[in-house]
């Protein structure tokens, strides 16, 4: 009984210490975003200051447009998410259950563009984007997102495992394949939709990159390029800016403790077998 727990209590303090390592970045982002700047760099640092300064949080409303930065992240996010779950859904779909000429050779070419790193494409999307005169809108960050290589294969994967004796049954009931699609696959796949909405979400609300190259104008930036611009020439205001980032980061928490639920939950909700 001793031997047995010795191990457990070793391989708990190494998560412990993990869980630890990993969370002191953020409880360091909230300290600073309640501080005086002076205090920012006091050493022997603290953890808080002298007192709490919630009016750091104003601050950033104050002297920045970060409403507009939140809505255009909100916007653009949220586009993406549903425009994702739709087209990658729609190919899943057609990818796992119906049967064509070249259906695999056509998968197998479409996942290989998962091995295209998306730096690759930012000069190629530019010039379409110039040539549509679509530079500095949101659509030049929407259009060439709407379809997802990863999201495809992670709902396939998922289709697979749903047992084809629903969609049988669907079938003889004179469902066609939009129905059985509608009807059957996309009620089952609520974990495989979620956990997948949850990437697309944390994606494109962190993406920075592709922003800094398509948008120029400060009232159509989303809010990794807002916060990189409340970084001065000469010196930043750091309490602000990371009160900044504790509030972008708040989204991200919602949705994850939204989705938490349909993530846990497992494949498949049909306790069937398919014979």
């Amino acid at each position: 009984m001793k031997k047995s727990l010795v191990p457990r209590i070793i391989s708990h303090a190494i998560l412990s210490l993990g869980a630890l390592t990993m969370i002191i970045p953020f409880l360091w982002m909230i300290s600073t975003s309640l501080k005086d700047i002076g205090e920012v760099f006091i050493f022997p640092p603290t953890l808080f200051g002298d007192k709490i300064r919630w009016e750091n949080y104003l601050h950033v409303f104050e002297r920045f447009p970060f409403h507009l930065f939140f809505l255009n992240s909100l916007k653009i996010t949220l586009t993406l998410v549903l425009a994702q779950l739709i087209t990658c859904s729609l190919a899943a779909y057609v990818f796992a259950r119906l049967q064509f000429r070249l259906r695999d050779l056509l998968f197998g070419i479409y996942l290989a563009t998962l091995m295209v790193p998306a730096q690759v494409t930012i000069i190629p999307n530019f010039i379409l984007m110039r040539f549509y005169d679509l530079v500095d809108t949101h659509a030049a960050l929407i259009l060439p997102n709407i379809v997802s290589a990863f999201g495809t294969f992670l709902l396939r994967q998922y289709f697979l495992t749903i047992p084809t004796a629903l969609e049988d049954a669907a079938k003889i009931d004179g469902c066609t394949p939009f129905g059985v699609y509608w009807r059957i696959y996309l009620p089952l796949s609520k974990p495989a939709l979620a956990t997948l909405g949850v990437f697309i979400f944390m994606g494109t609300w962190n993406d920075f990159l592709s922003p800094l190259i398509f948008i120029n104008s400060v009232e159509r930036m989303t809010l990794p390029l807002g916060l990189a611009n409340m970084q001065g020439l000469y010196s930043t205001d750091w309490p602000v800016l990371m009160a900044g980032t504790v509030l972008s980061l708040l989204p991200i928490i919602i949705v994850f403790f939204l989705a938490q639920e349909f993530i846990i939950k497992g494949v498949t909700l049909s306790g069937l077998k398919d014979l």
